[in-house]
């Protein structure tokens, strides 16, 4: 029972999350939107920071209503809402900033693949991030809307990534209150690749504990079920990067008009971080193929044990069967039969065939 709730945690931080309703594109209503997430999710929540490098002002718990246009005065706007699944609240944030609604349907649809596309007045990124969790990594997306003076972020749940983010805001640390959003988008970014970092990490954990060169231990079925979910979720994560790496040669072609040049420098890191990722993620592939391997290859050697020692116990008794099969026959005439010492010289002879047949296949080195 206990080594099933263990296996049972241990799967589960391979499940990534589930998915909630299916997104129909054919409605009556082409301005209702849809939330293809859970619906359990947490309800709502804004906040807003507005900063300079004279100050920063940040606001908790907005009301939707309460929101305006940002202004263009010399300040950065950055908008973060935890929480999808009230879509008329995250409509109504969105409209406020002018947002198309093909992006509001995108921040929505969470099972979507992650794409960049610029619009007229602000360009749109959306991505798959890791959620760590005890025992168990869920996946979200998190979508960005931003322009040269404000950018917006959509969470599906309430989680830590950007905390550092808004305690240099706060205490004015770094330099992220004299740059423009695309600084504050790179940060952003750079924390999401750094969750990437960590969950690889702990795959590789799981892989050093893959033993199968213990002879005195039956390879168990559960260990290839484990491989073949840690392949699963490599994959999964070096899916999720490639798009985030795309973006950044975008950048860096200059295609990417709310990136200004300064930056361009910050986004070639952010392609960097993604090229060493991929690179982890293949050698993760590599050693979980190398175990699978191993695996099948001590499962073949202990098979072939197996059929060795049953080849050597029948090959020592068909001589002596054959022997035993003779004198079990029911003819009248024969003398063996009548002798005194027959019962007696058979034992010897299956004994001495025995032995001698022992000798041979140790000479032959079977065992």
């Amino acid at each position: 029972m206990k080594d099933t709730q263990k296996r049972n945690k241990k799967m589960e931080f391979l499940r990534p999350l589930n998915r909630g309703t299916k997104l129909s594109r054919k409605k009556n209503d082409p301005y209702k939107y849809t939330f293809t997430g859970e619906a359990k999710v947490e309800a709502t929540d804004i906040q807003l920071f507005k900063y300079s490098e004279k100050g920063c002002l940040e606001s908790k718990g907005i009301a939707p209503e309460d929101l305006r246009q940002f202004d263009q005065d010399g300040n950065i706007y950055w908008l973060n809402t935890y929480g999808l699944n009230e879509t008329e609240t995250i409509a109504s944030i969105c409209e406020k900033q002018g947002i198309h609604s093909l992006a509001i349907q995108d921040i929505l649809d969470v099972s979507q693949r992650p794409k960049f596309q610029e619009y007229e007045n602000f360009s749109f990124l959306t991505l798959k991030s890791i959620v760590p969790a005890e025992n168990k990594m869920l996946t979200e997306q998190i979508s960005f809307v931003f322009g040269p003076h404000f950018l917006m972020s959509f969470q599906e749940r309430k989680a830590d990534f950007f905390e550092h983010l808004r305690v240099r805001l706060r205490e004015n640390k770094g330099v992220l209150r004299e740059r423009a959003a695309d600084y504050l988008l790179y940060s952003m970014l750079e924390a999401i690749l750094d969750n990437y970092f960590t969950t690889l990490n702990k795959v590789d954990e799981e892989i050093e504990k893959f033993n199968f060169t213990d002879t005195r231990k039956e390879p168990s079925p559960y260990a290839l079920e484990l491989i073949e979910n840690q392949k699963k979720f490599a994959h999964f994560i070096k899916k999720s990067i490639l798009p985030i790496k795309e973006f950044s040669q975008t950048v860096e072609r200059g295609d990417c008009r709310y990136i200004e040049a300064q930056s361009i420098k910050y986004f070639s890191e952010i392609k960097d971080l993604c090229l060493t990722l991929i690179d982890s993620c293949d050698m993760i592939l590599a050693a979980l193929e190398s175990a699978t391997n191993l695996f099948f290859s001590m499962q073949g050697h202990r098979m072939n044990q197996v059929i060795k020692t049953l080849t050597i116990v029948s090959t020592i008794f068909i001589p002596l069967s054959f022997i035993a099969g003779v004198y079990g026959m029911n003819f009248k005439y024969m003398p063996e039969l009548e002798w005194k010492y027959g019962y007696l010289g058979i034992w010897g002879i299956i004994i001495l065939t025995f032995l001698v047949m022992v000798i041979f296949l140790r000479r032959k080195k079977w065992f």
